[in-house]
């Protein structure tokens, strides 16, 4: 069951860093099907630019987990 706070387009960009984000678990990576559906909903410079958020806050969190900061803490 999906929730309906979100619109298609939202939904389809959170499972794009859900995604590219899970490399733990043995979990698939970006499907077809996940980036088929980002696609959809926004252009190249849109799906770039969310390439590049989901990098720089992958980025960040790996930093903070490593130095043990807590994020937001600071901020």
């Amino acid at each position: 069951m999906t929730t309906p706070f979100f619109t298609e387009a939202e939904r389809a960009a959170l499972a794009l860093p859900e995604a590219a984000t899970r490399i733990q678990d043995g979990a698939p990576g970006v499907t077809d099907e996940i980036w088929d559906a980002a696609a959809a909903h926004f252009d190249e410079t849109q799906l770039s630019a969310l390439n590049l958020e989901i990098a720089l806050t992958n980025f960040f969190n790996r930093i903070n987990r490593t130095i043990l900061e807590q994020a937001g803490k600071a901020w």
